[in-house]
């Protein structure tokens, strides 16, 4: 939800890395004009994370303040591929793939962007026509050694593993993004800072203009490492409330201060508030409730974040059952658990059920079981837990 309470200052502070060249100069500028700026894209998955959430909140922040806000969407870089964090080139991707990725963003991204205030456009459109000369001339403005500086590019070189030419010309196009849209601003995550910074380069060349960055910082996930879909340590934008609650509740103590910094509105003086408390030994188990609960409530009501509360008290701490456990009818006396789950959890696969099962993450009555060829016999009202907040109620039909 848009918050149009704050204030320039605080959006150019709270969850905030770095503004460059300076803050002051750029809170200067947006005292004395509408700025245009843009937070880039590239769509190389389809879900929106929390760890997505800080730039997108950044952005809308900007046009709730009455900026020229600009949401690119990279369809063209996205066909070079940015190397930002990785030790391997990154796979190409077709135009099918790339629409395929770029179908349910906008639904997502909703959440927090108000599209009313912010433009689209996609930097394909611009990228696709140019010429050979117009790429030359773009290669011309800087160096190879100022291109190798990248820290992946030296790690690479290290590890005698290859880097690839389109990907040392990434930043360059990413760059030209600024120069086409004339923008006063880029922001992005603090792993964005070289490629930003080279938009502010060529900015100086091509348009004799300042162009300022503004970085975020890359949110921690469940487990405590960068938030990212190949870890599975992440918490969806549309994640279901129930499971973005129950997420939510195993990040680590350490970490509840910086997520209602940097991923609510909730004033920083009841933050403050909440962090001397913990401090001076009040649990910490109480204010990470209250994050869950404001987060969950946050992407969906009030009234689904009270019954995800309710349900993470009833189910995981008190053990005890949701109130309403389906029910799974079936018609044989016993059953293998893998054929048992499988038909609870249909819109799970055969193979995440196996793993779930050698995991130890499914019981039947609170026994585990962890072979998947294991026969059941099988009675009504057994429970059958097939996850943390995972319950169904057996129930053997009579021949």
């Amino acid at each position: 939800m848009p918050n149009n309470t704050l204030t320039t200052n605080e959006v150019l502070t709270r969850g905030v890395t770095e503004v460059l060249p300076s803050k002051k100069s750029l809170e200067k500028l947006m005292g004395q004009k509408k700025i245009r700026l843009y937070l880039g894209i590239d769509p190389t998955g389809a879900l929106l994370t929390l760890g997505h959430s800080v730039v997108l909140r950044k952005l809308q922040q900007f046009a709730d303040l009455g900026h020229e806000v600009i949401l690119l969407i990279g369809n063209g870089t996205v066909k070079i591929g940015d190397p930002t964090g990785k030790d391997t080139t990154r796979p190409e991707l077709t135009n099918e793939e790339i629409e395929n990725n770029f179908k349910d963003w906008k639904k997502q991204a909703s959440k927090i962007l108000d599209f009313d205030k912010i433009e689209i456009r996609r930097n394909g459109d611009w990228l696709d026509q140019l010429t050979y000369v117009d790429l030359i001339k773009i290669m011309a403005k800087t160096t190879v050694q100022q291109l190798m500086e990248r820290d992946m590019f030296q790690e690479r070189l290290k590890k005698g593993q290859p880097i690839h030419a389109h990907e040392i010309i990434y930043p360059l196009m990413q760059g030209y993004d600024s120069v086409h849209m004339d923008v006063d601003l880029e922001i992005g995550g603090n792993d964005q800072t070289f490629n930003m910074m080279m938009g502010r380069t060529l900015q100086k060349v091509y348009n004799n203009k300042e162009k300022w960055v503004l970085t975020t910082p890359i949110i921690d996930g469940t487990d405590g490492r960068k938030m990212s879909k190949s870890y599975g340590n992440f918490v969806a934008l549309t994640e279901n409330p129930i499971d973005m609650y129950g997420k939510l509740m195993k990040i680590g103590d350490g970490m509840i201060i910086d997520y209602f910094t940097i991923l609510t509105d909730v004033p920083i003086t009841k933050i403050e508030k909440m962090e001397k408390a913990m401090k001076a030994g009040e649990n910490p188990m109480t204010f990470k409730k209250k994050l869950a609960f404001t987060i969950t409530k946050m992407y969906h009501d009030g009234e689904e974040a009270k019954k995800a509360e309710q349900h993470f008290q009833t189910v995981i701490q008190e053990k005890g059952l949701p109130d309403k456990t389906p029910v799974h009818l079936i018609s044989a006396a016993s059953a293998t658990i893998l054929s048992l789950a499988t038909g609870a959890r249909k819109e799970l696969s055969s193979n995440e059920v196996r793993r779930r099962i050698e995991q130890g993450a499914v019981s039947i009555d609170g026994e585990k079981i962890t072979d998947p060829n294991q026969q059941i016999t099988l009675k009504s009202g057994s429970i059958l837990k097939t996850g943390k907040r995972d319950f169904h109620k057996i129930k053997v039909e009579e021949n």
